[in-house]
């Protein structure tokens, strides 16, 4: 009796485990590198659906519905996708499991039927055979995953899932219905019928994972050309911004010349009192002109002083550290990613505050590499969905993207990066090493 216990507990430890690739493929951990967390979801995805079967061995069709939820409210726990989305995902790895199984024992009844015990699920044949539908069923869901693993960053809405789920339903219903009638004497002669069923399943199932590689491709086709032109977008906007700013800069070199010519004019009347309030004046001017901030950058010094000026506007309080940026590596095109998504994103949640609007920006470079944080205030809850921080912005869709565009360009230089809110600040920090 013990032996059978510990068989069964063996065999659950197997599919719990091929369950958590097949989920690896469509979804990622909520807590990375937390081993604690992890160790305490598998031991519960192992203990908990062995207990369940051991209590519920009777009751085929009760045991299948109590397992699908189980393992889908721990998946859902352990990794980032919704409630819906873990059910969906549990039901076609159910379906996966029971159509391999069933398909081994079919074929191991028409192949070695004058093998003694190969119908006992309890002996040394029935346990082997076991085994190998296990080692089946992680074959073929590494052939899974090599063919829309690449696809998988591509996030389904939960309406696409949920047009899905007739397949898994179907497979786990025919299959169980399968196994009740193949167990009746008079069933013994029908394997061939049961067989070409079974193979049906698997057909089916296999067009299932061709349907969700190609709704998977098309959605990364969408979320490239939504991102490519948010990037278009910004990229666009700075550059206005710095040929507005070389204007300036052009008209106020032939200003100063003016002024240069007007304060000869003075010296050499000795009209040192008129000159005296002219300087004055001038003075006063350049008090008051918006290019505050001078890192020797010019798109660095461009989009700041545009997001300054507009924080202005908008009377949100500005805090900066920088220092001599001339020789960061970043491209261009990166550095209008990485500033223009961060400033708007926290001079949007400071809009939203009625009381304390401010942000505080650090972007320095030092020997090993470059740092920029952005700490701005916000007002209201933070929403976790999916195991990311969701926005309150009218097309939250952009909200995501630009926050993706920022975390590729930190990721394409080798960087780091965290998102650390507390109750009243939301804090984003990147470090960018020296290629060099």
């Amino acid at each position: 009796m013990m032996v059978d216990y510990v068989e069964s507990f063996l065999i659950v430890v197997l599919e719990m485990l091929c369950c958590r690739i097949f989920y690896e493929i469509f979804a990622e951990k909520s807590a990375v590198g937390n081993k604690i967390k992890d160790f305490l979801s598998l031991s519960l995805l192992i203990f908990i659906p062995f207990f369940s079967s051991v209590l519920l061995k009777d009751y085929l069709v009760f045991k299948m519905i109590v397992l699908v939820i189980e393992v889908s409210v721990i998946m859902r726990l352990t990794y980032d996708l919704t409630y819906i989305k873990s059910l969906i995902l549990t039901l076609l790895y159910d379906g996966l499991l029971y159509i391999v199984d069933f398909g081994c024992y079919l074929l191991s009844r028409t192949i070695f039927k004058s093998i003694d015990g190969i119908d006992d699920m309890n002996s040394l044949m029935g346990v082997l055979l076991i085994l190998a539908g296990k080692t089946i069923l992680f074959l073929v869901i590494m052939i899974v995953k090599k063919g829309v693993g690449n696809y998988t960053k591509a996030q389904l809405k939960d309406n696409v899932w949920l047009r899905i789920i007739i397949f898994p339903i179907f497979t786990l219903c025919m299959t169980s219905a399968m196994i009740l009638i193949l167990g009746k004497p008079e069933m013994y002669n029908n394997n061939f019928l049961f067989f070409i069923i079974a193979f049906g399943l698997s057909a089916m199932n296999i067009f299932v994972f061709y349907l969700i590689n190609d709704i998977l491709k098309g959605e990364a086709r969408i979320r490239e050309e939504q991102i490519f032109r948010l990037q278009m977008e910004n990229q666009t906007k700075m550059y206005y911004s710095i040929s507005e700013n070389l204007d300036k800069q052009r008209q106020k070199s032939h200003e100063y010349k003016n002024k240069i010519l007007c304060i000869e004019s003075l010296i050499q009347k000795q009209k040192y009192e008129d000159l005296k309030i002219y300087l004055g004046n001038i003075c006063d001017e350049l008090q008051h002109e918006q290019d505050i901030i001078q890192t020797n950058h010019v798109i660095v010094d461009a989009i700041l002083n545009t997001k300054h000026s507009e924080m202005v506007e908008k009377n949100i309080v500005f805090v900066f550290k920088i220092n001599d940026l001339s020789n960061i590596k970043l491209s261009d095109e990166d550095i209008v990613v990485l500033l223009s998504n961060l400033l708007n994103n926290a001079i949007e949640a400071c809009e939203k505050c009625e009381s304390k609007k401010q942000i505080k920006l650090k972007f320095v470079s030092e020997n090993d590499g470059i740092v920029i944080s952005v700490r701005n205030t916000y007002e209201g809850s933070l929403t976790i969905e999916d195991g990311k921080f969701q926005t309150t912005k009218a097309e939250p869709d952009n909200h995501g993207i630009g926050i993706k565009n920022v975390i590729n360009v930190v990721q394409k230089n080798g960087g780091s990066y965290v998102i650390r809110p507390n109750e009243e600040e939301f804090f984003f920090s990147i470090i960018i090493p020296n290629t060099e």
